[in-house]
């Protein structure tokens, strides 16, 4: 993927998957890569399609919840690409669990009942509903593994205020809901996920990307509680299918250890996975969408041209 230098640019980041250009330090392009990442490592191989996937999900996702808080979401001019709002971004990242699940069952197996402060009840197995959602934050490292934390030491090492946390807590929970019943509609199960948020001034406001199945984990609810009782795996879109494919190779994300080597069957899979999501999600066929590097340039600078004037 191409590095562009745009006019009015005033700063350059390279995340994990995606390219992130400051201009005039007011707003934010994001070009979704082809990269994917899992246990905080990026794996050696490009998945097709898979950043217009996330962009488009995430794009979607942000116009149909502007009613439960602000965003900052102002353009997504090409299919890889959102522009926005600048803002000072919380050092966490607010996940929140529907169900036991992934790294909080791994947790639970192990014989905790607690996860970042919060209790969780006696008697569950994988995948079983909790009560009602619970908020797990973690840390947002710069570098290296994102940290659970619980809402004590977040206000305690001052990443929010008492009262900024609950904000953050209320705009969580409702955009949880919305995402299930979002989801409801299309037949899945919204399991877990997380936000970003940030400030501009004293408001606080939505970041990022929510909703894609790299922030989210998503379950089939046709036949769902039938495979709970009978102890079956859930059928899922999510990228856990890739963790659970480097845990079976010997990988996760520790030192010394190597990513297994991905053959082009496996990529051509994950790309599928996500394109399948995709269309169940949103409930319209993919589109791919091939641009020339010199296209998407001129598509993104005319959007930014826009929003200055």
């Amino acid at each position: 993927m191409a590095t562009y230098s745009f006019p009015g640019q005033t700063a350059f980041y390279k995340g994990k998957v995606r390219d992130v250009y400051t201009i005039h330090d007011q707003w934010l392009v994001m070009v979704a890569s082809n990269r994917i990442s899992a246990f905080d490592v990026v794996l050696p191989r490009p998945i097709p399609c898979k950043g217009q996937v996330l962009n488009q999900i995430a794009a979607y996702m942000l116009n149909a919840t502007r009613d439960i808080c602000p965003n900052w979401l102002m353009d997504s001019p090409a299919p890889q690409v959102s522009i926005g709002k600048k803002c000072t971004p919380f050092k966490i990242e607010m996940v929140v669990r529907g169900n036991l699940t992934g790294h909080a069952w791994r947790t639970y197996q192990s014989g905790k009942r607690e996860l970042c402060g919060v209790s969780m009840p006696e008697g569950l197995r994988e995948n079983d509903n909790f009560p009602s959602p619970i908020i797990t934050p973690s840390t947002k490292a710069d570098e290296g593994h994102d940290e659970d934390i619980s809402k004590e030491e977040i206000i305690q090492k001052g990443l929010a205020t008492a009262a900024e946390w609950e904000v953050l807590e209320k705009y969580t929970l409702a955009l949880f809901e919305k995402g299930k019943e979002m989801a409801a509609r299309r037949g899945l199960i919204l399991v877990d996920t997380k936000y970003e948020f940030g400030k501009i001034g004293s408001e606080i406001i939505l970041m990022d990307e929510i909703h894609t199945p790299d922030s989210s984990r998503y379950f089939y609810a046709e036949g769902f509680d039938d495979r709970q009782h009978k102890g079956e795996r859930q059928q899922q879109l999510s990228k856990e299918f890739v963790r659970e494919w480097l845990i079976g190779n010997g990988f996760m994300g520790k030192e010394g250890q190597v990513v297994p080597p991905m053959s082009d069957e496996w990529v051509s899979t994950i790309s599928k996975r996500y394109i399948e999501l995709y269309e169940k999600v949103i409930g319209e066929k993919f589109v791919p969408v091939e641009m020339s590097d010199e296209e998407t340039y001129q598509i993104i600078t005319s959007s930014l041209r826009k929003l200055d004037s």
